[in-house]
């Protein structure tokens, strides 16, 4: 009996064991989709209590580096961003927005740039992406990632509320919710002892990459062109086939949220490359945005590009980096907004040929 009795215990110590992991696994899981969605979670309790020292940053930019104590007495306002990151794009009307207006009331913004492609690691990528999008405020490069396990962070972006003591009050995964965090950053503000902190609210308007997206929920989700992420492909052959050049034959139809390749690709972990050119990808989606993430093999030698949605150009659909005819060039590594609907009620068919060789594909986002 004390045998079955131990036994007994096991077994439903073991069930216990097994139900908190799958809730943990649950939560973290939705944590993700909350950001990448663009839903975002707010007012969660951060993983780290204090401002974690800044010293892992592997450069700064439009600032000498910060430090957590000398940031004391400031109210803080943390972005993890990434600029090839659609959800991260379209937040940055926000924060720059709050960083002009507060900054005569005592807030700083950080920005904490983590790659997530290996392009993103490199200083000069991140300073024209900064220059670029018109970021006026310090910005920590955290190539090697030692920021991000600092603050424990697990998404893009995210932001944290610091106040004035250097205590965390707060974070935001993913997009949204902008009303509730401008409130903390004025509450904030006001208990440092600030003075006709205001209180109203930014609504700041983004346009191509940044606009917000659509009030419809897109039925196509992030997809990754490299083999170690790559879903949803298909073709005459089957499968990728990564490490070599390869010759592809296009699947002939595609089903929502399947794509395919044509010609000649030489498919890698992160992104497939074309060498020569006529490369061409196919992707059947329903949002009413469509982005990709692009960059010329050599930095300095463009690469032409033509669009058709549904075998025709564009024409009123395009994107901010494609004219009506379909026509632009990669010139960058970077997000390319290739098409911009005024509905998103259908499948649409997208093609993008590639008239010049060298160009790397890494990832479809939509909005």
């Amino acid at each position: 009996m004390v045998f079955q009795t131990t036994a007994a215990r096991l077994r439903a110590f073991l069930l216990r064991a097994v139900v908190i992991a799958m809730a943990a696994a649950l939560a973290i899981a939705a944590a993700m989709r909350l950001a990448s969605a663009g839903d975002g979670g707010f007012g969660s309790v951060a993983p780290v209590a204090t401002l974690p020292p800044l010293d892992g940053a592997t450069a700064w930019i439009q600032s000498a580096p910060l430090t957590a104590e000398g940031l004391r007495g400031k109210v803080v306002l943390v972005d993890f961003w990434t600029y090839s990151c659609i959800n991260c794009l379209r937040t940055l009307p926000h924060v720059r927005a709050w960083a002009q207006k507060y900054r005569e009331h005592g807030l700083v913004v950080l920005g904490v740039h983590t790659p997530e492609f290996d392009f993103e690691r490199n200083p000069g990528n991140v300073l024209r992406a900064v220059r670029d999008l018109k970021i006026d405020y310090p910005v920590a490069v955290d190539s090697n990632g030692a920021l991000w396990q600092a603050f424990g962070t697990r998404a893009w972006p995210t932001l944290y509320f610091v106040d004035a003591q250097g205590k965390v009050r707060g974070q935001q995964l993913g997009e949204g919710r902008y009303d509730q965090a401008e409130r903390m950053i004025q509450r904030l503000l006001r208990e440092a002892g600030r003075a006709n902190v205001p209180d109203d609210l930014v609504s700041p308007q983004g346009a191509g990459t940044q606009a917000a997206p659509a009030p419809v929920p897109a039925e196509s989700g992030e997809t990754y062109v490299g083999a170690d992420r790559a879903q949803g492909f298909t073709s005459t052959e089957g499968r990728l086939r990564a490490g070599r050049a390869e010759t592809y034959v296009p699947a002939t139809t595609l089903r929502t949220n399947q794509w395919t390749l044509a010609g000649t690709w030489h498919v890698a972990g992160e992104y497939a490359q074309a060498d020569p050119k006529g490369g061409r990808i196919a992707y059947r989606f329903r949002a009413r945005d469509l982005h990709l993430v692009l960059g010329p093999v050599q930095d300095g030698r463009p690469v032409r590009f033509r669009v058709r949605i549904d075998g025709q150009p564009p024409k009123d659909d395009h994107g901010s980096d494609t004219d009506a005819e379909g026509f632009g060039q990669v010139d960058a590594q970077r997000l390319y907004q290739l098409v911009r609907q005024r509905s998103s009620t259908t499948d649409r068919l997208f093609e993008i040929e590639f008239l010049d060789p060298g160009v790397r594909a890494y990832a479809f986002t939509f909005g």
